[in-house]
């Protein structure tokens, strides 16, 4: 068995909300989907959204590095899936969200091949998960209003995007909380927009408040900061955009910079370096989150099995698909409130609409 041929998609949906973080802001998604064929019909699924802000990739940057990702692979055997990956990561270094594709579809492929479910092709067994949901950067009172929605769709969890005007960021949690009381779990994230002084005083303004955790308050590169942070307020510190490879991983490990890794599979550059980074993670004692870059339910279903295979990861945020206009995907994971829920099918069991891929552009290497 030989790979034959690899489609490459497209894909761009619109977002029912504005996405604004502290690092960007977007009305639609813009990924690429790609489709791994073998010379006896069967197929693999991947998809990578990149953000140009945390990755140093587009949509277009994707598109054509893909033509170039997928001619590495022609003729090769699917199953030997660490010279596979090997060769991804050996070719347009850094593409990490571009890798995550076509190691997502390379692992979606084995799992048919296998007949498993991928938890269990990753060695782990079907958990009962929730995820958290995100309040993006808005009008304040709109973003209360908007958590306080969550709540009554049975979210127990409930993300904060931070990282505009301090004083306003302190109101914004003050009126969340109030909004939707004390028995549910905030995080906050400001995506790396503040220095170490403004971080220190968010942080202990925020103390009262009871938040579970903060993602990236300081830039990806200022290790020393965030562990000065750790010991200087009790909010714990998540390293998100800080951590996109074993080696970041294993560096904030042994500096005592954090006390949690934010995996992202589009960061991380797939499966392979997100299970690498989450060993790594086990063996300091740092439990993991696993998040998202808006991907569709086929990305968060990939995601959703690792999390599912792996007991150290702790914290749940695949939330990407819900500020998405429409749903391409067929099967995959789907959602009950919170309560994400796996499919049995073999593989990552997403697969995509006929007629949204109709209207995507396509590139066929063969």
């Amino acid at each position: 068995m030989v790979i034959k041929q690899i489609d490459i998609y497209k894909a761009t949906i619109e977002y029912h909300i504005t996405y604004k973080i502290a690092l960007l802001q977007a009305n639609h998604a813009k990924c690429i989907m790609i489709k791994i064929t073998t010379d006896d019909g069967q197929y693999g699924w991947g998809e990578a959204h990149p953000f140009w802000a945390i990755t140093g990739e587009t949509q277009d940057m994707n598109l054509a590095g893909a033509k170039e990702l997928a001619g590495l692979w022609i003729g090769k055997d699917p199953t030997a899936i660490e010279p596979r990956l090997h060769e991804l990561q050996s070719y347009l270094v850094h593409n990490t969200t571009l890798h995550s594709a076509f190691d997502m579809a390379l692992y979606d492929l084995n799992g048919k091949l296998a007949g498993l479910p991928l938890y269990r092709l990753l060695g782990g067994e079907k958990r009962i998960f929730e995820t958290d949901n995100t309040v993006f950067m808005a009008e304040p009172q709109r973003m209360a209003e908007t958590a306080r929605e969550y709540v009554e769709q049975g979210f127990k969890a409930v993300k904060v995007k931070l990282g505009g005007d301090p004083q306003q960021d302190i109101h914004i949690i003050s009126d969340i909380r109030k909004a939707v009381g004390n028995d549910i779990c905030l995080r906050i994230d400001a995506n790396q927009a503040w220095d170490f002084k403004t971080a220190f005083n968010m942080l202990k303004a925020l103390e009262p408040y009871g938040i579970q955790l903060c993602e990236q308050p300081v830039p990806h590169w200022d290790h020393d900061s965030m562990k000065r942070l750790r010991s200087l307020t009790t909010i714990p510190i998540v390293a998100d955009e800080a951590v996109c490879s074993p080696q970041d991983a294993f560096k904030l490990a042994a500096g005592g910079c954090c006390d949690y890794f934010n995996i992202k599979l589009s960061k991380s550059g797939g499966l392979c370096n997100a299970i690498r980074i989450n060993a790594i993670a086990e063996a300091a004692g740092i439990a993991c989150m696993v998040g998202c870059m808006s991907e569709t339910r086929m990305g968060l279903a990939a995601a959703a099995h690792f999390v599912s295979a792996r007991t150290n990861i702790r914290f749940i945020d695949l939330d990407g698909c819900f500020c998405h206009k429409t749903d391409p995907i067929i099967g995959g994971v789907t959602y009950d409130g919170p309560a994400m829920i796996l499919p049995d099918a073999a593989g990552h069991g997403a697969d995509v609409k006929p007629e949204f891929l109709a209207q995507c552009p396509c590139i066929t290497v063969a």
